[in-house]
């Protein structure tokens, strides 16, 4: 597996890459989620390279960039494990030089949900995945589900801007008692942990709703939030029944929703998500 840390020694050895290449942005603090995208991505691609680079400007100045878990040796042994070719752990100076001012920024959908708490989040994150997307010059780039407005706004920025790439939306991984897997689940102790199931926990029950009949999208709404109210430690930021492709609101009788969530679990802020009905569409 080769690692490049300069811009310049990755696109020497990404050119040396013959054959489709998938690549797998990340953050780092790899965990099981991350590598079924890797997995993903070598059933698509003849290589794959991945980035981990924890991007300062997708997080706002209350939120925890410096405490962001970080361990790259460790990440760099998973992804070799997984037959990785290409990781490229880019310097600050490469992806925003002195005196940087060009941003990258998809409008309305962007607005909503996590947009709405956390305005310069998502400007942040497809101006760095532009850059990536540029650097590596993929074929094909993998993203997970459980970020699933993260990954519309993608798939909307490489229609707008015409990026010859395909966008991958590999399903949400979870543990074994149906937490989602996130880097952030490690600031969780153990009475938060055991907490955290709320978030799953109101899914189940408002896919057993709508499963049963239930189409109203206040009532499933509430289903979810009565879940999340049980549990003392949950505080929810926000629930959303969402139309799947716009993330505008639903009221009234549904046949397709995206259902999502924030919620804080003590300090930790944790995001989780389920389509009721239909396949999930693209922007």
């Amino acid at each position: 597996m080769d690692i490049a840390v300069r811009l310049e020694e990755l696109r020497e050895k990404r050119n040396a890459l013959t054959g489709t290449l998938g690549l797998v942005p990340t953050m780092g603090y790899l965990h099981d989620g991350h590598l079924s995208l890797v997995r993903v991505a070598k059933q698509q691609c003849d290589h794959v390279a991945a980035s981990i680079y924890v991007n300062p400007t997708q997080f706002s100045p209350n939120e925890d960039l410096s405490n962001y878990p970080r361990d790259l040796e460790r990440d760099l042994q998973l992804l070799e494990n997984e037959g990785v070719d290409l990781v490229w752990t880019p310097r600050d100076s490469d992806m925003y030089p002195d005196h940087f001012q060009t941003w990258v920024e998809v409008g309305e959908i962007t607005t909503l949900l996590e947009g709405s708490y956390r305005p310069t989040h998502f400007r942040g994150v497809t101006t760095v995945v532009a850059k990536l997307f540029l650097a590596v010059l993929p074929d094909v780039a993998v993203f997970g589900q459980k970020d699933a407005q993260q990954a519309l706004v993608i798939q909307r920025m490489v229609k707008d801007l015409n990026f010859p790439i395909d966008i991958v939306v590999a399903p949400i991984v979870r543990e074994s008692d149906g937490l989602a897997m996130s880097s952030r689940n490690t600031y969780l102790n153990a009475e938060q942990r055991k907490a955290a199931l709320a978030l799953s926990q109101s899914l189940r029950e408002v896919e057993a709703a709508y499963q049963a009949g239930e189409r109203d999208a206040d009532t499933l709404r509430k289903r979810v939030l009565a879940v999340l109210n049980d549990e003392p430690l949950a505080q929810p930021q926000y629930v959303s029944i969402a139309d799947p492709g716009t993330l505008e609101e639903l009221h009234g009788e549904v046949t397709c929703a995206l259902v999502s969530m924030a919620v804080y679990v003590g300090k930790t802020r944790l995001i989780d998500n389920m389509l009721l009905g239909g396949e999930r569409p693209s922007a």
